[in-house]
């Protein structure tokens, strides 16, 4: 194998071999990568906006997003700002970081400026451009929440949300929008158990403050997923355990009646009758001949 390369003199980036060969991700995931490594210091770019200029569609993208995230090399969070809106924020690297690790690049260096012991040491990673998703969770509610009858136990949920965090306190002036919002949950036919863990799963942490929670519930319950279906019934449903007394373990049948022997045990009665009937009809024909003459 041949090869030839002329080193470029300006627009080029150094990418380690590990990213380019790593046996988990695949073009797409390499491609994102390379393309957030080589954007300039202070440029702002969301990983969703890279897939679109490098024209990856999206089942490709989340695939390549989550390989990225298995192997270390991006990381995000959900957090609030001051004025309550949500976002997400993404650090991407160029060698594989822990949880712990990219929390300790997000969070900046310390705030101590004394000079530490030692050899000043490089910089490990690259650079770590930081992207929102855009998405403002402090939207006005839909048209059609407002158009909800106030339920009795939507009500009741959403008076009951502080206890399942004490960071779900809301104004009073929204509680009839959010019971119009929790009502549609109801009469799709969710459970009020399955609403509650629903908005649980979507809190931040126990130590991130919620600046804003009627938007925050306002953004989960905005969109009402399908109800997952009832699992279906077990197989031993309308079964009957026969009650011949002929098999060695309990045998379990469909009966078609009320029939309490399966159909294996009914056989030999059925043919024993009917030998029955084929040995005396002779006879019987036999005897009114006899009486005829």
């Amino acid at each position: 194998m041949l090869r030839h390369a002329n080193p470029p003199s300006r627009r080029s980036s150094q990418i380690p071999h590990e990213i380019l060969r790593h046996p988990d991700l695949d073009s797409d995931a390499v491609r994102l990568l390379c393309w957030q490594l080589s954007l300039p210091d202070g440029v702002n770019e969301p990983l969703s906006r890279t897939a679109e200029r490098a024209g990856i569609r999206k089942v490709a993208f989340l695939r390549a997003k989550g390989q990225l995230k298995a192997a270390g090399y991006l990381h995000e969070w959900r957090e609030q700002g001051a004025r309550g809106l949500w976002a997400t924020r993404q650090l991407v690297s160029n060698v594989p970081l822990s949880p712990a690790e990219a929390s300790a690049v997000r969070s900046g260096p310390p705030t101590d400026t004394r000079p530490a012991a030692g050899e000043p040491t490089g910089r490990a990673v690259g650079r770590h451009p930081e992207g929102t998703s855009g998405e403002n969770t402090s939207t006005p509610p839909p048209p059609e929440a407002a158009e909800v009858p106030a339920a009795p136990d939507a009500r009741r949920l959403v008076d009951e949300l502080p206890a399942l965090d004490p960071r779900l306190r809301v104004p009073r002036a929204m509680l009839p929008e959010l019971t119009g919002l929790a009502a549609r949950w109801l009469e799709a036919g969710h459970m009020a158990e399955s609403v509650r863990d629903a908005i649980a799963r979507c809190l931040p942490g126990r130590g991130s403050p919620i600046h804003r929670p009627g938007g925050l519930l306002r953004y989960i319950l905005r969109e009402v997923p399908p109800v997952a279906p009832p699992p279906p019934p077990p197989r031993v449903t309308g079964l009957r355990e026969c009650e011949s007394g002929l098999h060695v373990q309990p045998y379990l049948f469909r009966p078609l009646a009320d029939e309490d022997h399966c159909g294996g045990c009914r056989q030999p009665s059925a043919a024993s009758s009917v030998s029955a009937t084929a040995q005396t009809g002779p006879s019987l024909a036999r005897a009114a001949l006899r009486r005829r003459l």
